[in-house]
């Protein structure tokens, strides 16, 4: 009995003799075309996720129990169950993949080494460290968590984070990566880094988000356009805002009318509050950074360069208006 097939693989892999042992990086993107029936069992696969893809090796030779591993015959011959060979009594392949591209019910993906035309039976997610990564957790997307954990570093050698304050954070996808509760800026880890689903807030990993969670969510869902945000405490701006409650760049500079008509300026909430969440989500509607009274500075942009540079550039403004 054949197990249930759920999609099929298309592949530029033509014979058995193309195929390399294992995945290989050198390797183009191959196709995933899943059966519609299994639509609703892949909805939360998303571009950046790492998964194992389980294969129905069908030109295998279910009666081998022996052979030369690699098919080298200079080397011994071992059993069926120590090697990865195609040829053996179940030919069920598993194979660490990432899917680098969707469209509807075809999934791209990388590195998969299995002919045009073999069968999927399964996908599983991964959560051991993703092919080709051996520092972030599954999850996140090695290019979303280099730039969070650099922005880190960045911020707080320019002294916009101190010590465990503030906040970092990408979108990617239907989830949010997020810096953890209680980690050092300039010091993060890619075991520093929380998912979340962005509709829900539910957590995707064990690692606990950063408090101010809710700030980071309503923003995203403000803003589609936003892709990136920095919540830092820079201490020149929160300097100048507690001198009064009039504008707090209103320099006769041209850097001040450009960079301070993207500011906008909320009132004190209590940190970590859903309320301070949508009041800030609805700030960032029409601005692309949002004071919090008696707290911080939150940035976003398109990119995390965007959202920390506007972050720079209101901080360095600040350092001038103390000045005068």
């Amino acid at each position: 009995m054949h197990p249930r097939i759920i999609g099929t693989v298309r592949s530029h892999l033509a014979t058995r003799d193309q195929c390399p042992k294992s995945g290989e990086e050198s390797l183009p993107p191959v196709r995933i075309e899943l059966d519609p029936r299994f639509e609703p069992a892949a909805t939360d696969l998303q571009v950046g996720d790492s998964i194992l893809v389980l294969t129905w090796m069908h030109q295998g030779d279910q009666d081998t129990l022996r052979c030369h591993p690699k098919g080298n015959r200079a080397l011994p011959m071992r059993g069926i169950f120590s090697t990865r060979s195609p040829d053996r009594p179940t030919p069920i392949g598993l194979h660490p993949v990432r899917i680098v591209g969707r469209d509807g019910l075809s999934l791209q993906v990388h590195p998969l080494e299995v002919i045009d035309g073999t069968p999927v039976i399964d996908i599983k997610p991964d959560n051991g460290p993703a092919p080709g990564n051996e520092e972030f957790p599954a999850l996140v997307n090695p290019d979303t968590g280099r730039a969070i954990l650099e922005a880190g570093r960045d911020g707080w050698l320019r002294g916009l984070f101190a010590g465990f304050n503030g906040n970092i954070s990408m979108r990617q996808g239907n989830r949010v990566v997020i810096t953890a509760s209680g980690s050092a800026k300039g010091h993060l880890t890619p075991r520093d880094l929380a998912v979340v689903d962005l509709h829900t807030g539910e957590p995707m990993s064990a690692i606990r988000a950063s408090s101010e969670l809710a700030v980071h969510l309503e923003i995203y869902r403000n803003r589609p356009d936003a892709r990136a945000i920095v919540h830092t405490h820079p201490p020149k701006l929160i300097a100048l805002s507690l001198r009064g409650e009039g504008p707090l760049l209103d320099l006769p500079l041209f850097e001040g009318r450009v960079f301070a008509a993207r500011l906008t300026r909320i009132e004190a909430r209590e940190p970590g509050t859903p309320q301070l969440g949508q009041e800030a989500g609805i700030a960032a509607r029409d601005f692309q950074a949002v004071f919090m009274n008696n707290h911080g500075l939150v940035c976003l942009g398109e990119t995390m360069t965007q959202a920390l540079g506007l972050s720079e550039e209101l901080e360095s403004l600040a350092g001038i208006a103390l000045t005068l």
